[in-house]
């Protein structure tokens, strides 16, 4: 059973290379843009089935009567799964064909988000059932496996994103559009946000599981159809040799050495890669820090009505997307590949960010730093685990070094919920922005680390 489904999921050959120049350049032109808008879409999909619990939890709430501790499972249960699948999944899809393997996990995800919202059609509230625990706390933990199981599925997705760009677009030009891609995390979270949130209002939390399900059934058919993997796999050149750029020894296609080999030396012992992955942790550290806790502390630390809490956090993510794209745009136009001057001065604008919101009293410029905020944050979490990763290790491995890092960042994902309410408890709301600050400056030195030593490899 397993060896038909590793020949099903198998990477397709290598095709002999197209001599004729004009042919290549048009099927080029067509197939980067068209697995472009695919990974972009696909993805954004992926976060309406993501995003759609924080929309359910009211209603789960006030349905079942779940203490916050126990709906905090949910969220646990995702994290843990998505963390570590990332890296198990990330090997899995470099020897994968990401037509295949991109559909399947958006398949799965549907089905567990299925399995999700008919867990309640199927178990009657307020009955007592196995072994005499009450129906609510069995469905709690079917809840609870449904949506770990919907992270491990999920975090499936990038990795195969990370195989397509790192294949089809060069170093010179990754940063632009790995950071335009990118935004498909906001667009899914808004959309999430706005669709479920009307589902709910209408027809109960479970729609809010039901119809994203129902859409991502539907787009893995149709990426299926739009996607490929590699050049390669299409009788095209390498990306690099196409658009007449020098290759990195590391990401050489031609490499001989088997998998195994490659994944030692450009991940196990490549200092880069573990040097990013610890700075992946303090960047998500600030990330779920702002996405988690914003609101909670707008409105115990500033007297914020919920409402306006809310409204002042919708402008994280939207000014985000435009810090994530200009992250790209900058490294690949004014420093010419180079990321980690970029994250440096992001991060230092986080650190300035949390600085003034702190001390700022007019409460119309809290939109200003929060959402300045989202801009510094997401581009440092666009680059270091992503961008960063692939292009200081292997193309060959490029998903199992974006699963890597990836791991570490839900590490900082769980440190972020854990370590703030911590700060917030013992210390106060000052003791949490010390926390982000810190993180903040420890990523910068770990950042100026790396870039010194890249300096030293091109004296």
């Amino acid at each position: 059973m397993l060896k038909k489904l590793f020949h099903f999921f198998q990477e397709p050959p290598v095709q002999p290379v197209i001599e004729d120049e004009s042919k290549v350049k048009s099927m080029y032109t067509h197939w980067r843009w068209r697995i472009f808008y695919a990974c972009f879409i696909g993805y954004t999909v992926f976060y309406l089935c993501k995003k759609n619990i924080a929309v359910a939890l009211p209603g789960l709430s006030q349905e079942y009567g779940y203490s916050n501790t126990e709906l905090g499972l949910l969220g646990s249960s995702l994290y843990l799964t998505y963390g570590i699948g990332k890296f198990v999944n990330g090997v899995l899809a470099d020897r994968s064909d990401v037509r295949k393997f991109l559909p399947t996990a958006l398949i799965m995800t549907a089905v567990a988000n299925l399995c999700f919202g008919l867990s309640a059609v199927f178990i009657t509230p307020g009955e007592v059932t196995f072994f005499g625990l009450p129906t609510n706390t069995i469905l709690l933990w079917l809840f609870v496996f449904f949506w770990g199981a919907s992270g491990w599925f999920q975090s499936a997705g990038f990795p195969a994103v990370a195989k397509s760009l790192t294949y089809w677009y060069s170093n010179s030009e990754r940063g632009t559009k790995w950071s335009l891609w990118s935004c498909s995390h906001q667009v899914g979270t808004f959309l999430s946000v706005i669709i479920s949130g009307f589902l709910v209002g209408k027809f109960g939390w479970k729609m809010a599981f039901f119809a994203p399900a129902t859409i991502a059934l539907i787009v893995a058919v149709w990426l299926f159809n739009r996607l490929r993997d590699r050049p390669q796999s299409l009788g095209l050149p390498d990306v690099e040799e196409y658009r007449k750029e020098p290759v990195k020894k590391s990401a050489n296609c031609d490499d001989n050495r088997n998998y195994v080999e490659i994944f030692r030396d450009n991940i196990l012992f490549n200092k880069t890669i573990w040097l990013l992955a610890i700075a992946y942790i303090f960047v998500y550290i600030i990330r779920f820090g702002a996405e988690d806790w914003m609101i909670k502390y707008l409105h115990e630390a500033k007297g914020n009505e919920l409402e306006l809490a809310a409204m002042k956090l919708s402008s994280l993510p939207l000014v985000g997307i435009a810090g994530t794209i200009l992250a790209g745009f900058i490294s690949d136009k004014i420093f010419k590949g180079q990321r980690a001057p970029v994250n440096i001065i992001y991060l230092l604008g986080v650190v300035v960010c949390l600085f003034f919101l702190k001390f700022n009293t007019i409460s119309q410029l809290d939109f200003v730093f929060i959402g300045l905020l989202g801009a510094f944050t997401y581009g440092p979490q666009m680059m270091i685990g992503g961008l960063c990763a692939v292009e200081s290790s292997s193309k060959k491995v490029a998903s199992a070094a974006t699963g890597f890092t990836g791991t570490f960042g839900y590490v900082g994902a769980v440190l972020s919920s854990t370590g703030t309410g911590f700060m917030v408890d013992k210390f106060g709301w000052n003791g949490a922005l010390g926390f982000w600050i810190a993180s903040a400056i420890i990523c910068v030195i770990i950042c100026t680390i790396l870039f010194l030593n890249e300096r030293k490899k091109k004296a």
